[in-house]
C-alpha cells in the first residue's frame, strides 16, 4: 500500500462517483447505520443495487477505480471509503 485513501462521500438524490478523478485503490466501502435510508450503487446493468444502512453494510473491494463506482441516496447520508493505493 503506497497511499492512504480516506473518503466520506455525502449522498445526493442523483448518482455521483466516489471519486471525481480516477483513483485505483483497495478499499472497504461502508454505509452508516445513522443514514436515513439505503444507499444505492449503480450496477453494471445500470440498475439500482441497494445497500442497507440499518445494518451498516460494508464490502472490501480490491484494486477498483473509485471514479467508476456511482452512488446515490437520501441527501445528507454518507458512504465512507477507507483503504489504500
Amino acid at each position: 500500500m503506497n497511499n492512504v485513501v480516506m473518503l466520506c462521500v455525502e449522498l445526493t438524490g442523483e448518482y455521483r462517483p466516489l471519486s471525481e478523478k480516477p483513483l485505483v485503490a483497495s478499499v472497504d466501502i461502508n454505509t452508516s447505520p445513522n443514514n436515513a435510508g439505503p444507499v444505492f450503487f449503480r450496477g453494471t446493468d445500470g440498475q439500482d443495487v441497494p445497500w442497507l444502512s440499518s445494518v451498516a453494510e460494508w464490502h472490501a473491494l480490491t484494486r477498483v477505480d473509485l471514479s467508476e463506482i456511482y452512488v446515490k441516496g437520501t441527501p445528507g447520508d454518507v458512504v465512507t471509503v477507507v483503504g489504500g493505493t
